[in-house]
């Protein structure tokens, strides 16, 4: 958080900080607005986030504007990266910038494979990134010194090699500008607006978006570190807000919103976004009437949410003591159910007694000795992670919790440099009647990552097959510090592809489901495959050892590979429960944590990590048919996961 208020500190309200300014070019005066570039985060044409303070350990950044179509573009880009081979190994980091409106993504990932660009091309579909910098043309080159975030050179590509090398050889504290005359004008229309941004109220326009979308965290004792509840405290944060809404940081919704529509969504639109921005940037103004969030000064946050009110059950974990250092061993407490009787879930809610030092909730029902067995299936009744908002069935569906038996809860703590208390709730909420339908889930997850040292975007893959047709109620995807980027994709029985869920910017610190509007339907035979990219390298601000091979691991030290989806089977009611399906689906799990090519088969280049060793020690013998390739009958030899586990705890750490 001090570093949050340290760099907003540094954003003057109207996004510029005035340097000196060099012109190269007679009468030709350089932008005020492009001598200093301010930090944001856009998402390139492979969904792939860039947050370009991330990359302040670079020499020096170079960005191109460019359109799709345009000949002029592509002689530029084919120019650029020619340049950007030559200062391989050199630590220089060059992109494409597009703000071009008439550019969709896909349109600009199919120019990107058609004309070889293997450069990342950043999407400014806000167009926030190419006003402040002050773009006027495609092929303008702007080379940023990132100790100062300077623009040292803007122009043509031709000119740009030179301010690369100086960049490289001493500190840069003016602008040297070089006129364009070739290529197409890119339009700005925001920025073109006669009356200018200082025209928008705060009262009229900007209060209305922060009730809507901020106010729900931003309220006294609420998650958000200020409670918005004037014009005075808006305008005072303004320049933070600015700043983390050109990142993205909040509101904490991450879903690319290209990819699925899902409910809960507290995404800020792009007029939204832009409307904020501009705000900030026409100098705050308030504008006249009613402030409408000075009701806000007596609202106080509820201690259950407000959208489910208070629970028809709760349960109290009971309280741990969190020492100020050291890493601390699971909790796993067991509590009597109390529930008497099968019962049906429609919600779920676990309000953590200190979320300074709550990692994670996971649970399940379990019988006891002497029970007489179920006559409903029991599962989890409830998880948290940072973050996290009320896991809320819906669309006919219950979680069931049999009667009798106890409440397992799995309880991760991390130190936080102090000691504290943790007394967690779980908040159960009840149907009166049975649902019609079972709402059940799995984990796609590979066990057997390895993530090497320093490698700062490395890629794990894992799938499972569906046995049957399914629905798909919720997503929901989990790592730890390390995790960077992470998508979701249905691979059909005849090779269709189609994107569920992608998140360019993975955040640890908000983890949460992400529920789509209306049930998807998995066809029997579909893959569900996950793909999540991690960041251990020296840059990762919350990398806890680049120097380590990383491996799964259940401590915040350690990396995971998971995602969970909730889902009920399409035949399958209360009164028809198909647990057969479960057992299917749940065959498929150890094949698709170890395929990464998604072939059907485990060659010896797939095994990696402590797991992957010690089924490489029994390759040959696993290899029935003697093929090069485990298959699923070959691997269910392998044993479980646990055994694996077990096999791995004897092989060497790497």
């Amino acid at each position: 958080m001090k570093a949050l208020f340290a760099t907003a500190a540094m954003i003057a309200v109207g996004g510029i900080v005035a340097l000196g300014v060099g012109a190269s070019s007679p009468g030709h005066a350089a932008d005020p607005a492009a001598q200093r570039v301010d930090n944001f985060e856009l998402t390139d044409h492979t969904r792939l986030a860039h947050q370009l303070y991330y990359f302040g350990y670079a020499p020096a950044i170079v960005l191109m504007s460019r359109e799709n179509g345009s000949a002029v573009s592509r002689e530029a880009t084919t120019a650029l990266q020619q340049m950007a081979g030559g200062y391989e190994g050199k630590g220089v980091l060059f992109y494409l910038l597009d703000s071009n409106l008439a550019d969709s993504r896909d349109a600009v990932a199919a120019e990107a494979a058609r004309d070889d660009i293997t450069l990342p091309v950043l999407m400014d579909e806000r167009q926030l990134v190419g006003e402040q910098l002050g773009v006027k043309r495609e092929a303008e080159v702007f080379v940023i010194e990132p100790q100062t975030w300077t623009v040292a050179y803007r122009g043509p590509v031709s000119g740009a090699a030179a301010a690369i090398d100086k960049v490289m050889a001493e500190k840069i504290t003016t602008t040297t500008q070089v006129a364009m005359t070739e290529g197409r004008m890119i339009a700005f229309p925001e920025k073109a607006k006669p009356a200018g941004f200082a025209t928008i109220s705060y009262a009229k326009d900007v209060a209305p978006i922060l009730q809507e979308k901020c106010v729900t965290c931003h309220l006294k004792g609420g998650i958000g570190p200020f409670a918005m509840d004037s014009y005075e405290v808006i305008k005072g944060f303004s320049p933070m807000i600015r700043e983390t809404v050109r990142t993205r940081r909040m509101p904490p919704y991450f879903a690319d919103p290209h990819i699925g529509t899902f409910k809960s969504d507290q995404s800020l639109t792009a007029e939204e976004t832009k409307t904020i921005v501009h705000w900030v940037e026409g100098g705050a103004p308030r504008g006249t009437g009613a402030d409408p969030l000075l009701a806000n000064k007596t609202r106080v946050a509820e201690a259950w949410p407000a959208s489910l009110g208070k629970p028809d059950v709760i349960v109290d974990i009971p309280a741990f003591k969190i020492p100020a250092t050291g890493l601390i061993d699971y909790k796993n407490p067991n509590i009597a159910n109390p529930f008497t009787q099968n019962t049906w879930l429609r919600a779920i809610a676990i309000k953590p007694g200190d979320r300074r030092v709550l990692h994670h909730v996971v649970s399940n029902w379990s019988p006891t000795a002497g029970d007489a067995p179920a006559t409903i299936p029991g599962g989890s009744v409830g998880s948290y992670t940072p973050g996290a908002q009320p896991q809320v069935m819906g669309d006919g569906s219950g979680a069931p919790v049999p009667a009798g038996g106890k409440l397992h809860f799995q309880m991760h703590y991390t130190t936080m440099g102090t000691e504290t208390e943790d007394k967690t709730q779980v908040g159960f909420y009840t149907l009166k009647t049975p649902p019609k339908y079972v709402k059940r889930s799995t984990v796609i997850g590979d066990f057997a990552l390895f993530i090497p040292a320093g490698e700062a975007r490395h890629k794990e893959i894992a799938y499972q097959t569906f046995p049957a047709d399914a629905y798909i109620y919720t997503l929901y995807p989990h790592a730890h510090y390390r995790g960077y980027h992470v998508e979701l994709k249905m691979i059909a029985p005849d090779g269709k592809q189609t994107m569920l869920i992608s998140l360019p910017k993975y955040d640890f610190n908000w983890q949460r489901d992400y529920d789509p509007v209306k049930p998807i339907l998995v066809k029997a035979g579909t893959k569900l495959v996950a793909t999540w990219v991690y960041d251990n390298s020296t840059h990762n601000p919350a990398n806890p050892d680049p120097k380590r091979n990383v491996t799964w691991g259940e401590q915040t030290p350690d990396e995971m590979m998971y995602f969970r989806v909730n889902y009920r089977w399409a035949d399958e009611t209360v009164t028809h429960l198909r647990n057969d399906l479960q057992s299917q689906l749940m065959q498929s799990m150890m094949i698709g944590a170890l395929d990464d090519n998604i072939d059907g088969k485990v060659e010896l280049s797939e095994l990696k990590g402590p797991m992957g060793m010690a089924m490489k020690a029994r390759f040959a013998t696993l290899d029935r048919n003697g093929d090069g390739g485990l298959d699923a009958s070959e691997l269910s030899a392998a044993g479980g996961r646990r055994d694996m586990r077990r096999a791995a705890q004897e092989t060497p750490d790497l």
